[in-house]
């Protein structure tokens, strides 16, 4: 018996993925559980386990191919008959022949998604040499020759940051941001442990503003009753938001274990699915790299964020007096079509005196 495999709802609003890796090829047996595929998201990349065990007898869907949750992308067992390949991608048997060449075009070899690509970038393919098994020619022979065509070197956006890309333009185009920013003394603050005093103090304030721990669902605002923070971190692969599940109940020392694990397993790449979804509110701090201020995006479908800023020490007002404290801007971003601003400022006010004032 057959089982057609489908590009799984991996939650948080996705309704596309990438193929970024096959781990596998067609003709090869494959214990259940064993890794089938890598999908790559606006937030990390999968590695899917296989449903069942079997012959891998048909893979429909090539790497690097953009396809809908539900799409099929590989059969296996049974004879390898099944829906057709999606349109624009090809099968990745161990040897395939070269396919036939369209009329006019007898020179050339080239599989159907080699000449999309070049068709997308404007490349003659008649003019490209090609490097691959008897003459053929690669995806990337035809991305050299576009970026030999053009001034600069061409980079392809692939897997989470080509994901990134596409959710955070659709969030920045949905969404009518407006950002406020105040000053935070942090003199008080035990900066090594920055993260998790500002994921409690975030929780702390979010009870008394529950509009911001939120998020738009079909046209609604729905006000959550949990806390589950996301905080950006940083990888080589792209920035991903780990989740912080139940803020409001852990303790700091909690807090500040759970952020260091989920911070290893980020870099690491090794973070669940499970691990980057449902958030209800997004947290970030890009730490010594942080600038005086910058404008955070809101993390769709959630409608507000908060930055932390570079800290230094600046020379300020205090009591008609000039001293030095370690002084940083907090901002939040929020969605002004469901947060009024007032209520904002007033969350971000919220967070600043709880930081100002941890022991209190």
């Amino acid at each position: 018996m057959a089982y057609e495999f489908k590009l799984p709802d991996l939650g948080e609003g996705l309704t596309e993925g990438e193929i970024a890796r096959w781990l596998v090829e067609e003709g090869q047996e494959i214990a259940e559980d064993a890794p089938l595929v890598e999908i790559a998201t606006d937030k990390t990349t999968v590695e899917i386990p296989s449903p069942a065990s079997g012959k891998v007898s048909r893979i429909l869907v090539a790497e690097g191919e953009v396809v809908p949750v539900g799409t099929v992308l590989v059969v296996i067992g049974g004879d390898g008959s099944g829906p057709a390949p999606v349109p624009g991608t090809e099968t990745r048997p161990k040897q395939t022949p070269a396919p036939a060449p369209p009329p006019g075009d007898s020179k050339v070899r080239a599989t159907p998604l080699v000449r999309k690509v070049a068709a997308e970038l404007g490349v003659d393919l008649a003019a490209v040499g090609g490097s691959g098994p008897q003459g053929r020619i690669t995806e990337e022979d035809v991305r050299s020759a576009a970026s030999a065509g053009s001034e600069g070197t061409r980079v392809q956006l692939r897997g989470v940051k080509r994901q990134m890309f596409e959710h955070l333009t659709r969030a920045h185009r949905e969404i009518p941001a407006v950002t406020w920013v105040e000053e935070c003394d942090f003199t008080e603050v035990e900066l090594k442990r920055l993260v998790p005093l500002v994921l409690r103090a975030v929780a702390e304030s979010l009870r008394e503003f529950p509009e911001l721990n939120a998020r738009v669902e079909d046209g609604d605002l729905v006000l959550l009753d949990r806390y589950d923070v996301g905080v950006a971190v940083q990888t080589e692969q792209g920035l991903v938001v780990p989740v912080v599940r139940g803020c409001d109940r852990l303790s700091l020392d909690e807090l500040d274990a759970e952020v260091r694990r989920l911070a290893e397993a980020a870099q690491a790449g090794v973070l669940k699915p499970e691990e980057l979804r449902d958030g209800t509110f997004t947290v970030t701090s890009a730490g010594k790299a942080a600038g005086l201020f910058v404008t955070p995006l809101v993390n769709h479908p959630e409608v507000a964020i908060l930055g932390v800023h570079r800290i230094e020490e600046r020379p300020v007002v205090r009591s008609g007096e000039v001293v030095v404290r370690r002084m940083g801007n907090i901002s939040v971003t929020f969605d002004h079509r469901v947060v009024d601003g007032k209520r904002a400022a007033e969350f971000g006010l919220a967070v600043i005196g709880r930081l100002e004032d941890p022991a209190g």
